[in-house]
């Protein structure tokens, strides 16, 4: 049945359809998980949180997000993608909206318990969006395709930015809060736009449905797909199975680790940009526009770079770059250039690497895994990833001093290590696409599948 798929030269109005579904909840999950950098902004200083308090409020997304990613991706290969994808939407965009009636007594006990919520819904998304997209496309253009659907996600924070720069000050936070439901509507687009994924249907013995989702997807007449000769037998996941492939356990939560640098960046970089270069909460939610450009340019960068250069090159060489440029920032971080603060310049540059390297590490994590289990593999080892939204933000509330008010105290020594504590994710995810990833550019689900079979898997065959 998927043979007319991978000879397909050029993606059809509906496989298109599909992808940009992927593409606009990727950033709309993405504006709902960093509007709090946003709004922590406007109340560190009314509120009087310290370090601490803020940092919990910051990782308890991240928190969520692990359990949040296991849970949805075993759902998806349960019960199937597109009511996964449906139901994640849901789930985060009411949490945001519900911070709206957040109270001022306890606040931020409230605002952590939401986070959680929110992360849950954010991370469950991903697990599933990603494995439809690529059972919808031949294998030839899976890593760019892959790629570039997560090129737009950082403009869920530009779109914050500009949100938190400009109406932040008429609406308040709770309206930030409010503007959070509106990804709700996105659901009523996947209803019309994002069919069940053929490769599911047909692993869950309904040939015919699945015939009748790749007609549509390939825009062919019904008659045009060959139904298989047999029937396949229901095949039941055992989530306990995931463990029957360590390199794709390892490969997968080592890369995906290398997330703790940006999120434990971009959760604070309003804020140190408002202490550091002792600026208003709007200026500095300005700034990070420009921040969140530079993440949408380098995503879209790494997403051809994956299928010029392999996965694992690529990987290498972005990974290494952002580690240099996130030590650099930290390091110069009261120096300018002129009037223009390098801090601010080289946390741009970084972001153009750091948050690309997304577009490679996001697809790859979700090729690695056999038919059956490549949703609760993705929930698997993006649910570990996702400690670094938890692990980056507190290591640098840490480091910084939880016992401080949020006060211009971001010193040199403290600013320093900090970075430096977050560019040894990307060179722990660098050296983990070196020695132990495998390489998947140019291959079929069918075929990684098929060699994944093995019991320890070392090299997965490249197609004649």
């Amino acid at each position: 049945m998927f043979d007319l798929l991978e000879r397909q030269q050029r993606l059809t109005t509906n496989q298109w359809k599909i992808f940009f579904a992927v593409v606009l909840g990727d950033m709309l999950d993405f504006f709902d998980f960093f509007l709090i950098g946003y709004v922590l902004a406007f109340l560190v200083r009314s509120w009087h949180l310290t370090f601490g308090q803020s940092a919990m409020i910051l990782l308890a997304a991240g928190i969520g997000a692990v359990f949040g990613a296991l849970f949805w991706g075993w759902m998806a290969d349960r019960i199937g993608r597109r009511k996964v994808f449906i139901a994640t939407a849901l789930n985060f965009s009411f949490a945001t909206g519900i911070m709206a009636l957040t109270p001022t007594h306890g606040g931020w006990l409230f605002l952590t318990v939401l986070r959680f919520f929110v992360g849950f819904g954010v991370a469950g998304l991903f697990a599933v969006d990603m494995p439809l997209l690529q059972e919808f496309v031949p294998a030839s253009k899976r890593g760019w395709i892959s790629g570039i659907s997560q090129t737009l996600i950082p403009l869920g924070s530009l779109i914050g930015a500009v949100i938190g720069g400009y109406l932040g000050p008429v609406i308040g936070w709770r309206g930030l809060f409010a503007i959070g439901l509106l990804p709700a509507l996105f659901t009523l687009l996947i209803r019309v736009w994002v069919p069940e994924s053929p490769r599911w249907l047909i692993r869950m013995g309904r040939s015919e449905e699945a015939r009748k989702s790749l007609a549509w997807a390939l825009q062919l007449p019904l008659e045009a797909i060959e139904l298989p000769s047999s029937v396949p037998e229901v095949q039941k996941t055992e989530w306990r199975e995931l463990f029957r492939y360590p390199r794709s356990v390892v490969a997968g939560c080592l890369t995906g680790i290398s997330l703790t640098g940006s999120a434990g960046l971009l959760l604070w970089a309003t804020t140190l940009f408002m202490l550091v270069l002792k600026i208003s909460p709007a200026e500095a939610s300005k700034l990070m526009i420009w921040v969140g450009l530079s993440g949408i340019l380098g995503r879209f960068f790494c997403s051809f770079l994956s299928d010029i250069l392999g996965r694992r090159p690529a990987g290498v060489l972005v990974g290494l770059i952002s580690a240099v440029t996130l030590a650099l920032a930290g390091y110069v971080h009261d120096a300018f250039i002129g009037p223009v603060s390098a801090f601010f310049l080289i946390v741009v540059v970084h972001t153009f690497f750091g948050n690309g390297s997304l577009a490679i590490t996001g697809g790859y994590m979700a090729e690695i895994w056999p038919a059956r289990l490549r949703a609760s593999g993705l929930g698997l080892v993006y649910g570990f990833a996702n400690l670094g939204k938890i692990i980056g933000p507190l290591g640098l509330a840490l480091i910084v001093g939880t016992s401080n008010y949020v006060s211009p105290k971001a010193t040199v020594a403290a600013i320093v290590p900090a970075f430096y504590f977050l560019a040894f994710w990307y060179v722990l995810g660098a050296l983990a696409y070196w020695l132990v990833a495998f390489e998947t550019k140019g291959r079929t689900i069918e075929e990684i599948d098929a060699a994944l079979t093995e019991p320890m898997p070392v090299e997965v065959p490249v197609r004649s």
